[in-house]
């Protein structure tokens, strides 16, 4: 399976952006489909998660409200929609395929190279 992160860019504090991860391989009903962030100087963490089969999701609290996990099982493509952004958003983000609804990064097995959102201030 390979994994391609797109949609990042540079975006005023406020605004809002779409990332969309495609992938090459099949996704099962029992994978998971979860973004991830890593800021400069700082581990990588969690975002959202999305259950391919039911479309049950999972957020960090700072996600909830603002970001939306949603996937287009004919594209094989998953979505992150982040509005209200704030600087310390930024970072590069990551989607990446799993088999649990989980917010720990080695319950995925694959990754994508990432997209960067940086928020202007």
């Amino acid at each position: 399976v390979q994994l391609q992160a797109s949609g990042g860019g540079l975006v005023q504090a406020g605004g809002s952006l779409r990332l969309s991860c495609a992938a090459s391989g099949r996704i099962f009903s029992s994978h998971v489909m979860a973004w991830f962030r890593q800021a400069p100087g700082k581990e990588r963490e969690f975002v959202a998660a999305i259950r391919w089969s039911s479309g049950r999701t999972y957020y960090t609290d700072s996600a909830k409200g603002r970001f939306t996990i949603s996937r287009d099982n004919a594209k094989n493509t998953v979505y992150l929609q982040m509005n209200s952004l704030k600087a310390e958003d930024t970072a590069v983000y990551y989607c990446a395929r799993g088999g649990s609804l989980s917010s720990a990064s080695r319950d995925y097995d694959y990754w994508g190279q990432g997209t960067q959102v940086t928020v202007s201030s």
